[in-house]
């Protein structure tokens, strides 16, 4: 098992990958990061959902639980297939090197991926069809019913599908049959873009797993409410006669908010997944397993009990804590697909409920360092009171950039931090990092914007603000200093196999320790 072994890695989502299209991809960047992976002498590269992004830009929200982010799919290597026309650098004007635009690069790469479905149904060769044509049977139980959505959702005008014509948001066969006809090119291109994702991302994964990185997705626990995932099974979810959200799925105040964050996703009824022996569930996280060699399961505590929101409410403070499916949900997880390489996202209010739950399933939790010295500290984040059966970040994707959290915290965490790490603080994100490789954790994860020292401008995303998922790096960001550093703490720590081991001796005393 993959949790047996010190390991490392670093959170990356491709979004941020440089590249000439306005944001990153699947193409040549994610490539090179991940030959800079095993020259740092990592092993994991965690990324956020690959999901299409939602509402705010935020890969939590998405129109699919099964579908793949369009923005992800690499334009160069259409291009050299011969569907997609060589794009001019004028067509790119505007894009930020630094920050994704998704109001410019979200219509940019719709338009090239529809003339790349156009060159594709035009004149790609018999091996190429026959290769999406059986993508298309391979995947049918759930592209079908996306690729139909999506075509769907642009008849309407992106108006949620409850207020489509009544036949279709209803699924009447008769109308969906009509819907399929008439809608035919359209749902061709979403089927077109979709198997361009999973065979970029999937030879991505193989370049990786070949040189000895392992990939780990992300799977939020809940849904979008306009989603095929809603749409195609409503009687999943907590809907009125309307098919509109009776309650709605957040968490109460807590340490980034205090009216709570109200998500807004529409909450599930466990019982009917129940009946159904949790099949959804199963395909679902089978697939997220071909997409990935572990899984981070975002909001584990929701299993447990979750945050229950009356839809009509503002914020989050007038919940209630309901009990989840708990542990028979994942025996029968367990039972369909066997032991499962999962990470439990146990951060926020976490209960003895929680912890047994984790616990009895054997699976590794969460602790994150920038925790660790907060004016109110929960002392299970400090390393010394670690298991091994724990997977530990200096900061998650929520968490602003080490540096960007020394500059905003306390003289009381500043203290705490400098006694406790034995540091002056002037290299505040190597004392972290150093702190996460020398813990007992069996798996410690650092966010490539610590790695590299930036400040606080480099944040992915701070919760509940709008804003954010913006954020890219370039390769000038990146010196040849920082992976051999951490490649020699890598080895120090031992998180690396032995033949990745660089010669120790050759680190010159005049530079500062890994």
């Amino acid at each position: 098992m993959v949790f047996d072994r010190r390991l490392s890695g670093i959170l990356l989502h491709p979004t941020s990958l440089p590249g000439p299209n306005g944001s990153g991809d699947l193409g040549a960047a994610a490539y090179h990061f991940v030959d800079w992976l095993v020259s740092a002498g990592q092993s994991l590269w965690q990324v956020l959902p690959l999901m299409p992004i939602g509402p705010g830009n935020s890969p939590y929200m998405s129109v699919s639980a099964f579908a793949g982010n369009p923005l992800l799919v690499d334009l160069d290597d259409l291009i050299r297939r011969g569907w997609l026309a060589p794009i001019d650098d004028d067509e790119r004007a505007g894009f930020e090197a630094h920050r994704v635009d998704y109001a410019k690069v979200v219509p940019f790469r719709l338009n090239k991926l529809r003339e790349a479905a156009a060159g594709f149904f035009a004149q790609a060769d018999h091996a190429a069809k026959d290769a999406f044509n059986a993508y298309c049977a391979a995947e049918s139980a759930w592209l079908d019913d996306y690729a139909l959505f999506m075509a769907l959702d642009e008849h309407f005008g992106g108006c949620f599908w409850p207020e489509w014509d009544a036949p279709l948001a209803r699924r009447e066969a008769a109308a969906l049959t009509q819907a399929r006809k008439r809608l035919a090119p359209q749902i061709a291109f979403w089927k077109f873009v979709q198997w361009c994702f999973e065979s970029q991302w999937l030879a991505l994964k193989d370049y990786a797993n070949q040189r000895g990185i392992q990939l780990i997705g992300d799977l939020p626990i809940f849904v979008a409410h306009h989603s095929a995932d809603c749409w195609a099974s409503p009687d999943l979810y907590l809907l009125d006669e309307a098919c509109w959200p009776t309650v709605i799925a957040g968490v109460p105040p807590d340490f980034f908010s205090a009216t709570g964050q109200r998500w807004g996703n529409p909450l599930y009824n466990w019982a009917k997944m129940e009946e159904s022996g949790y099949v959804w569930w199963i395909k679902r996280i089978q697939r997220q397993l071909a997409l990935a060699d572990i899984v981070r399961i975002d909001h584990f505590r929701g299993f447990a009990a979750y945050w229950e929101i009356p839809a009509a409410e503002l914020t989050a403070v007038n919940g209630r804590w309901v009990q989840g499916p708990g542990k028979k949900f994942f025996d029968a997880i367990e039972k369909a697909l066997g032991k499962l390489p999962i990470i439990a996202e146990d951060l926020g209010i976490i209960t003895p409920e929680v912890v047994e739950l984790r616990d009895s399933l054997d699976l590794p939790g969460m602790r994150v360092l920038e925790f660790a010295f907060a004016d109110s500290p929960n002392h299970n984040f400090l390393p010394h009171n670690y298991i091994a059966n724990t997977v530990v970040y200096t900061g998650t994707h929520d968490n602003d950039t080490i540096v960007g959290w020394w500059a905003t915290c306390t003289e009381r965490e500043r203290g705490f931090a400098r006694y406790y790490l034995q540091t002056d603080g002037e290299e505040i994100h190597w004392s972290l990092i150093r702190a996460a490789a020398m813990s007992v954790a069996r798996m410690a994860i650092y966010q490539f914007q610590d790695v590299l020292g930036l400040d606080g401008w480099h944040r992915m995303n701070l919760p509940g603000k709008t804003g954010y998922w913006e954020w890219r790096c370039s390769w000038d960001y990146v010196d040849a200093e920082s992976g051999q550093r951490l490649a020699y703490l890598t080895a120090l720590s031992g998180r690396t196999s032995a033949d990745k081991l660089p010669p120790l001796t050759d680190w010159p005393n005049d530079r500062p320790l890994p």
